[in-house]
């Protein structure tokens, strides 16, 4: 609303002004000023509207450029009156001065946009990231939903993002007609109201003008986004965690913090745990934790539907989660209950 009252007040006042500068060309010409200014208005107007997502960056370096290529050309200008040229010829020549100058300045600054403080010190035409840096939520973290918790406990202060195009993904699962990928969808719409509702999480829905390939999805354009804007992207996505850290952006995966806030195990120690079914190598039996933490227990086959008593061998850490090895201990398992 404010943007089309500064629009119809600048048309208002190029209207006016042309009226007057109408009457003081000619008499009887504040009509036709009137109608030339207000055209004039009109067409910055509409080129305004048209190039609705404006580069700050860009529009600081061409007007500096510009007014470089002026300074240069009002410095030049008695240099060129000094050889008493035509004046339709010296006219001519500073115009070109100044295009000319202002053309490389323009170019100039482009181009180096993001050394340029170190001329000038102070200006920089390098956007830079006000407060925390952002988190970009992509979809598998979403509906995983841990975020929600993490969140409410105040750990997080930074501002969270969801892209429009993430959202339209959650959408698109959540209209799915495979029962289980619609209850995944529904499940992370359901996480982004919580989100939305919680007092002290700023949360908002992006819309991202991104530059995308026909071929590039969500991820890609994830990665793109996080890129532009300097922001994080959280996921539970090992793919998309690669993917991002190969375009050199930051990725919080929500496994790494899980794990990091397991206990530690060290080799050596003793635990219970059921085998649950056989392992992928002969002899081992798999169990799990309360947390979810997979066991492998060497020549455990055996003791399937047991509770047995380990002593922990080896433990291996990943994104994915981690794994503890162990071996049964020689005392007899309990049958599980």
């Amino acid at each position: 609303m404010l943007v089309f009252i500064i629009r119809l007040l600048f048309f208002l006042m190029m209207a006016a002004g042309g009226y007057v500068f109408g009457g003081a060309v000619e008499e009887g010409k504040q009509l036709t000023g009137m109608l030339g200014f207000a055209g004039v208005s009109i067409l910055v107007i509409a080129v305004d509207v048209i190039f609705r997502h404006k580069n700050i960056s860009v529009i600081s370096a061409v007007f500096v450029g510009l007014l470089v290529g002026l300074v240069v050309a009002m410095l030049l200008g008695p240099v060129v009156d000094m050889y008493e040229i035509d004046d339709t010829v010296s006219q001519a020549i500073k115009v070109g001065i100044a295009a000319v100058a202002s053309y490389l300045a323009v170019s100039l600054i482009l181009q180096t946009k993001d050394d340029f403080r170190f001329v000038i010190p102070y200006i920089e035409f390098a956007k830079q990231q006000k407060g925390g840096r952002p988190l970009l939520l992509d979809t598998s973290v979403i509906i995983d939903g841990r975020i929600a918790d993490i969140a409410e406990t105040r750990f997080i202060d930074a501002p969270m993002v969801v892209p429009r195009f993430i959202l339209h993904e959650l959408q698109t699962i959540a209209d799915s007609d495979e029962k289980m990928k619609r209850d995944r969808g529904r499940r992370g719409l359901d996480i982004l109201n919580r989100l939305q509702t919680m007092p002290n999480v700023d949360i908002r829905i992006q819309d991202a003008d991104v530059e995308t390939g026909p071929a590039e999805g969500a991820d890609e354009m994830l990665v793109n986004l996080a890129s532009r804007c300097s922001g994080r992207i959280v996921t539970t996505d090992y793919n998309l965690n690669k993917v991002a850290r190969l375009a050199r952006v930051d990725v919080i995966n929500v496994n790494d913090l899980a794990n990091a806030m397991k206990p530690s195990v060290m080799p050596g120690e003793e635990m219970e745990v059921t085998v649950l079914k056989p392992g992928q190598e002969e002899g081992q039996g798999v169990g799990y934790l309360e947390d979810g933490t997979m066991v492998v227990v060497e020549d455990g086959q055996s003791r399937i539907g047991h509770t047995v008593t380990i002593t922990v061998t080896n433990v291996l850490q990943k994104s994915a989660g981690r794994m503890i090895f162990g071996r049964v201990q020689a005392a007899p398992g309990r049958r599980r209950s």
